[in-house]
């Protein structure tokens, strides 16, 4: 086999299938990376929803004992939504992230990975493969950067020239001893409007993230949110998009072109008050296709409370009130309890009150005295 003529072909064959951008690395070892997530780890800067042996992160080897060359894709996703919903008073909306509209993602590059590994597995049937997205042991931004995707921003998004950093990443693992590409060169410059604008200052410097500080992490939580959060959060229910929004690489990059990424409307911008009662079932059924739904509803469900805080929505009250009374889980009483003080009206001060004389769970007897501090602040008695 001419591996040189494979690769054109295998460049050419991903076009056909909708990869945007395909790029290629050697399985070397991602030393650099190492120190750095040793540092991550020793700062808590992690998520906690990454893998935890450093070594399977940074050793391709580990994952394939034959591996050659890693197999870099991107396929970018919108960064406009065409007819959005405007949300107003007794309707207000929340928003997903970007990264969340249409089809969840990691059903769409893992079939675009099954087609490359059976084109692959065509041409040269003893190869070996192994393909995975977001889930997976490797880094994909640090794949991406060293198989000249693009480049990794401050903002800690691969930045690509034709699509800016609105683009997904998966990547393959073979033992074909493909030629590797040649990274990019870092175009941020002196720029640094996203870590300027970072809602949390969870951007510490560029290229380091604090992952405890990120309103794209917190969002999938689901613990009660720490007070310092709560009014950052907006009316974001799934992810945030600030450092990508500012960013001058993506102006103009709009990447309408795959129609499995385009929004539905009122999914993407939702109304907020019917998550207050909506059940399991109605979560899944209505967002179930995207990728924020997949910690379930309740990280969702507090957030659109919170969000319903941040716009002081009254004609939410009354169904707040009812969490409060009967939600069988102390973070949605409590996270009710601490909104209905910030929304602030007679009628949540007196079922505050009437809840204060009930609650046993201690976390949420905090946030009713925290509500009843909001309300009396306001002068409501």
């Amino acid at each position: 086999m001419n591996v040189k003529e494979f690769q054109e072909e295998l460049i050419a064959f991903a076009s056909e299938i909708g990869i945007d951008k395909i790029g290629f690395t050697s399985a070397s070892p991602f030393n650099e990376l190492k120190n750095r997530l040793v540092r991550q780890r020793e700062l808590g800067y992690q998520s906690g929803f990454e893998e935890k042996d450093l070594d399977k992160r940074t050793q391709p080897k580990l994952l394939m004992d034959e591996a050659e060359s890693i197999i870099a894709i991107a396929i970018a996703y919108p960064s406009k939504m065409e007819n959005a919903p405007t949300g107003k008073k007794g309707s207000r909306r929340g928003i997903f992230a970007r990264a969340s509209w249409g089809e969840d993602y990691h059903t769409v590059l893992r079939d675009r990975l099954r087609q490359l590994e059976e084109f692959i597995l065509f041409h040269v049937p003893d190869a070996k493969v192994r393909s995975m997205v977001d889930t997976g042991e490797l880094v994909d931004r640090a794949v991406a950067e060293r198989a000249g995707i693009g480049w990794s921003g401050k903002n800690c998004s691969i930045i690509t020239p034709e699509f800016g950093s609105y683009v997904y990443l998966g990547e393959m693992i073979t033992n074909i001893p493909f030629e590797p590409d040649t990274p990019f060169e870092d175009e941020c410059g002196d720029c640094r409007l996203c870590l300027d604008v970072c809602p949390t200052g969870a951007l510490v410097e560029g290229g380091q993230l604090n992952a405890q500080r990120c309103i794209a992490f917190l969002t999938q939580t689901k613990t009660s949110l720490p007070d310092e959060f709560r009014t950052k959060i907006g009316n974001r229910v799934y992810g945030c998009d600030t450092c990508q929004t500012v960013c001058p690489k993506n102006k103009g990059k709009l990447n309408l072109h795959h129609p499995e990424f385009q929004p539905d409307p009122e999914i993407a911008k939702p109304l907020l008050q019917p998550f207050l009662q909506m059940s399991n079932r109605e979560f899944k059924e209505k967002f179930g296709r995207i990728s924020g739904s997949w910690r379930g509803k309740k990280p969702i469900q507090r957030n659109a409370i919170l969000a319903l805080a941040h716009f002081k929505e009254e004609a939410a009250v009354p169904e707040l009130i009812d969490l409060l009374k009967k939600d069988e889980r102390p973070v949605i009483r409590g996270t009710a309890a601490w909104a209905i003080g910030k929304i602030g009206s007679e009628e949540g001060r007196l079922a505050l009150i009437e809840a204060m004389q009930k609650e046993q769970d201690e976390e949420v007897i905090l946030e009713i005295k925290k509500g009843l501090q909001f309300v009396e602040e306001k002068g409501i008695s």
